[in-house]
């Protein structure tokens, strides 16, 4: 199912999984407007073509003793392949890194942390930023509150 054959309906279910993929199909038919075995049958369809690509469970941070969030602008000094593929292949290696997107624009990399605290993120920045010659430079911007919970 390509993204260009998703309906309304698919929009609808995808809209309201999006938020919270335990809602029962029964409760989603009621909210869509559709047969329960209608709605089983569209989200399993969305889920073998990748429009769904996982369901997954949002975990807090600090939950799990990483209260600090930081997002980081990253920008590389020379952007070919290798350095690029050995840079993914550092951040993949470290699990503060909880997202990260290689963007257009003013920046090359844009990552979110989950942190213990600054001590740590000090330790992470002298370890993967630091240390990495083609790191021209970086900007971290710390997280006062969550305003939209698991969005994105």
């Amino acid at each position: 199912m390509p993204n260009s054959a998703l309906d309304a309906f698919d929009l609808a279910l995808l809209d309201r999984v999006r938020r919270n993929n335990l809602t029962p199909a029964r409760i989603l038919a009621e909210q869509v407007g559709l047969s329960e075995s209608a709605v089983l049958r569209r989200l399993r369809q969305m889920r073998a073509t990748g429009v769904i690509a996982a369901d997954v469970s949002v975990v807090r941070p600090a939950s799990l003793g990483r209260p600090l969030t930081a997002i980081v602008l990253v920008n590389m000094v020379r952007e070919g392949l290798a350095q690029i593929e050995a840079f993914k292949a550092r951040l993949r290696e470290r699990p503060q890194v909880v997202n990260s997107w290689y963007v257009t624009g003013a920046v090359d990399f844009v990552l979110v942390l989950n942190l213990v605290d600054l001590a740590e993120y000090e330790a992470f920045s002298r370890e993967v930023f630091l240390s990495d010659p083609n790191i021209g430079k970086f900007e971290t911007l710390l997280s006062l509150r969550e305003l939209i919970p698991g969005a994105g």
